[in-house]
């Protein structure tokens, strides 16, 4: 019987690890074998530890340099590429760092990348969306290494505790000193973070306005300990910023609850939130296609429907104030 070995490459902020990860080791999990992770950063011994600590790795391989801490994708591709030939299976969260990375580790090791993976059918073989999330693609690969991306919402995270893997330090690569971090402008956020949120509020281009979307949809964010999320056309028509994205193109989110109100459907929005437990619509227009995924829908005016629910939910006059 082959004996597999996947590594998993940790998003983390050197402190702690990012909540993919343990997506994407539930991921390797489903391949079977060891699960090794690795942390590459500066003075990352808080994520190196808190790698070690999920359940099911077996060891965590650290990397710790100065070039290493911002996570520039030609460093940390490198220190992948530096250890890829020990390992079956290298798994990156299907995030923005993650999709940085892994095409260009692909690249060099001459194999197919499988991106955006929802399943494992076997050690060589998975499931991953195409046209929007319309289809599902089963893709099998010969590829002694194989790289694959994972989608989080795709695997119920692994235990952020409980495990206790050794932890190995390797040597970290040279800067490749092609890149440079220039800025970070770090986004604060009063809610939680979108595609972390078990609740979400997503509002659209029926709500006409920036004014008007937070106006109606924050008093029900608020009421629900919800985030606020948006469609491409409410983010391009400038009424909220493009972090809020809800999409192909912006964030893949599935929460318990996911409320859509204002938003028409398109297909580019619902492959970002149709697996969604349960989606609440909210639309003037019965045809929208948004009511074809949703469980619950209410056609009519939004200005006054979320407002009567606010205060269904006990929020006095439905704009924030008990």
């Amino acid at each position: 019987m082959t004996s597999f070995v996947s590594l998993v490459l940790a998003e983390h902020d050197n402190d702690t690890i990012r909540a993919a990860t343990l997506n994407t080791v539930a991921a390797a999990a489903k391949i079977g074998g060891e699960i090794h992770v690795l942390v590459a950063g500066s003075n990352a011994r808080g994520a190196a530890h808190a790698a070690a600590a999920i359940a099911g790795v077996s060891r965590v391989l650290w990397a710790d340099a100065a070039h290493l801490g911002e996570g520039l994708a030609e460093n940390v591709a490198a220190q992948l590429l530096a250890v890829a030939h020990d390992y079956s299976h290298i798994l990156a969260p299907a995030t923005a760092y993650g999709k940085n990375i892994a095409p260009r580790v692909a690249a060099e090791l001459d194999v197919a990348q499988i991106s955006d993976i929802i399943a494992v059918e076997s050690a060589d073989t998975f499931d991953r969306p195409i046209y929007a999330g319309n289809a599902i693609a089963t893709v099998q690969s010969l590829d002694a290494i194989k790289v694959i991306t994972v989608r989080a919402t795709g695997f119920e995270p692994a235990s952020a505790s409980g495990g206790h893997a050794d932890i190995q330090t390797v040597a970290a690569v040279v800067d490749a000193g092609v890149s440079k971090l220039v800025s970070r402008e770090a986004t604060k956020l009063e809610r939680p973070e979108l595609t972390a949120a078990s609740i979400i509020v997503s509002g659209g281009r029926g709500l006409g306005s920036g004014d008007n979307y937070m106006q109606v949809l924050a008093p029900l964010a608020d009421t629900l300990g919800a985030a606020l999320g948006a469609s491409r056309a409410a983010v391009d028509a400038g009424y909220v910023p493009n972090d809020y994205q809800v999409g192909q193109t912006g964030k893949i989110v599935a929460p318990q609850l996911y409320f859509a109100v204002g938003i028409s459907g398109a297909i580019q929005h619902l492959a970002g939130m149709k697996d969604s437990k349960i989606i609440v619509a909210i639309n003037k227009d019965e045809e929208a296609p948004i009511f074809s995924v949703a469980d619950y829908g209410i056609v009519g005016d939004l200005f006054t429907l979320v407002p009567e629910l606010v205060d269904e939910l006990g929020l006095g006059d439905g704009h924030g104030t008990a």
